[in-house]
């Protein structure tokens, strides 16, 4: 196992494998971590330092002439398989059931005895089915053309993107016709099959993106519609909210280390409050003072949003930041074979429509939601009913930031955390807010959803770049036959 032509060494670890014990199993594990040397024809384990017999497991005194065993890429795999095929006899299902899984993707049919020792042992009715597909895997490269036939149509059943994977494999390399014949028909059934694993994979992808365009249009939904201020600074206002989270991160991971797993629950206020108060202050100290001049607005928040890229460029650096998912954020849900619904996006679906609902009450229930939706429609109307428009002005800017905020802690449980976060979304969701109508979040809702599911569906079948040059264009189109957007303004101000 450990010296002599690599076809010999991969024939005596299945060999061992058959009938494996622990001095075996530590002997393999060995291997894998390159903890074996040679001196002539005696083999040695070193761990820690001390060099151990690997028949006895007996501490024994190690020539300093002794050499690393060499293991090449193929070696190396074939170590690992047969860590994994050890596992075959594990008490332990789940243990059994990931080694007939990591068998499975790496069949060879000098396995099959081994296959067939673990299939006579096992009861677990589950696991002897995954035991029998990876003995028909294993069937497939058998010079036997009857065990390929029997291998191809058994392998049918099992409609995953590996089993897929292999039979494309096998019939690139068939001479075979009538095995070549079944091997198409078992592709065909298992690719009609997986197809629909993939279009409602692209479906979530969408929604998933589509929650992530809302969350960053929200914000810009409201400033936009309301103050009609070109807000370039609102991707840096999202990258102030995601960059509080990791500070959020850092704290609890200091103080508050058996509690690490709520972190994000405490950093999404503080993201809202860090971006509110910062949108407060832009408002405050230099926005009020351009209203009604639209370019002006666009300028001056672009300069903003440089300004802040350097401030976070000159406290946590240039490089992006680690941001962790909680334990209870990682891995997902199963739904098919090809479809896997990671738990992070579909909290950050569920986080979206949370912040979707309270804007709306927000809005449509609470007096300063009244406030923000008579200075929309109206604002010298409101100001003469008493309503003191700058001081909504600020409210309601300080409340889009605040969500640019949140939006920011979102995204740092998807993608990276650096000073250029915010640039990725900017363009996204100015054409999310004008698409759906400025100042309409219904209209938004729609906007980012359909832009989302249209984009991830484009890029199956055209690529990402031109799914993002198709959608640009078809946004073009719709608003140069509909300029109000999906949902047009209501009131005197719409009519004007």
């Amino acid at each position: 196992m450990a010296m002599g032509e690599v076809d010999a060494r991969v024939a005596a670890i299945n060999q061992a494998v058959l009938d494996a014990d622990e001095r075996t199993v530590l002997f393999l594990q060995a291997l894998a971590d390159d903890a074996v040397k040679v001196a002539g024809s005696s083999f040695f384990v070193v761990k820690n330092g001390q060099a151990t017999d690997p028949v006895t497991g007996s501490p024994v005194s190690m020539p300093a002439a002794a050499e690393d065993v060499i293991n090449n890429n193929r070696m190396r795999g074939e170590i690992d398989t047969a860590l994994a095929a050890v596992k075959l006899f594990s008490p332990d299902a789940a243990l059994r059931l990931a080694a007939v899984n990591a068998l499975l993707k790496e069949p060879e049919a000098s396995r099959l005895a081994l296959l067939d020792k673990a299939l006579a042992k096992e009861s677990d009715a589950t696991i002897k089915a995954r035991l029998e597909l990876a003995r028909a895997a294993a069937m497939l490269g058998s010079e036997d053309k009857a065990q390929r036939l029997r291998a191809a149509s058994t392998l049918a059943q099992a409609k995953t993107p590996d089993t897929k994977r292999l039979l494309s494999d096998r019939l690139a390399v068939e001479d075979q016709a009538d095995v070549k014949t079944q091997l198409a028909a078992s592709l065909k059934t298992i690719e009609d099959a997986l197809v629909w694993g993939e279009r409602l994979g692209a479906a979530f992808s969408g929604i998933s993106l589509g929650s992530i365009l809302l969350l960053a249009a929200l914000g810009l939904a409201i400033t936009y519609g309301l103050m009609g201020v070109i807000n370039m600074a609102h991707g840096e206002l999202m990258m102030i909210g995601a960059y509080a989270t990791y500070v959020m991160q850092g704290l609890f991971r200091s103080y508050l280390p058996d509690y690490f797993d709520w972190y994000l629950v405490a950093a999404v206020p503080l993201a809202f409050m860090s971006a509110a108060l910062v949108g407060a202050a832009l408002e405050r100290s230099v926005l009020r003072f351009l209203y009604g001049r639209p370019l002006e607005t666009l300028l001056a928040t672009w300069g903003i949003s440089l300004v802040l890229m350097q401030a976070v460029r000159s406290m946590f650096g240039a490089q992006n930041v680690g941001v962790e998912n909680p334990a209870w954020m990682s891995g997902g849900v199963q739904l098919l074979s090809n479809l896997t619904l990671p738990y992070n996006r579909l909290v950050i679906i569920a986080f979206a429509a949370a912040v979707l609902v309270g804007m709306t009450l927000m809005i449509n229930k609470t007096r300063l939601g009244l406030f923000v939706r008579g200075v929309t429609q109206n604002r010298p109307i409101a100001a003469c009913m008493g309503v003191n428009t700058a001081r909504i002005d600020t409210y309601a800017f300080a409340l889009g930031s605040g969500i640019a905020g949140l939006a920011g802690c979102a995204l740092s449980q998807v993608g990276n955390v650096g000073p250029d976060l915010g640039q990725n979304y900017i363009v996204d969701s100015f054409m999310v807010v004008v698409l759906g109508g400025v100042g309409q979040l219904a209209g938004t809702v729609y906007a980012a959803m359909g832009l989302g599911v249209l984009n991830k569906f484009l890029e199956g079948w055209t690529g990402a770049v031109l799914a993002k040059i198709t959608v640009l264009v078809f946004i073009i189109i719709f608003i140069q036959k509909r300029p109000q957007g999906i949902f047009a303004m209501k009131g005197r101000s719409a009519e004007a």
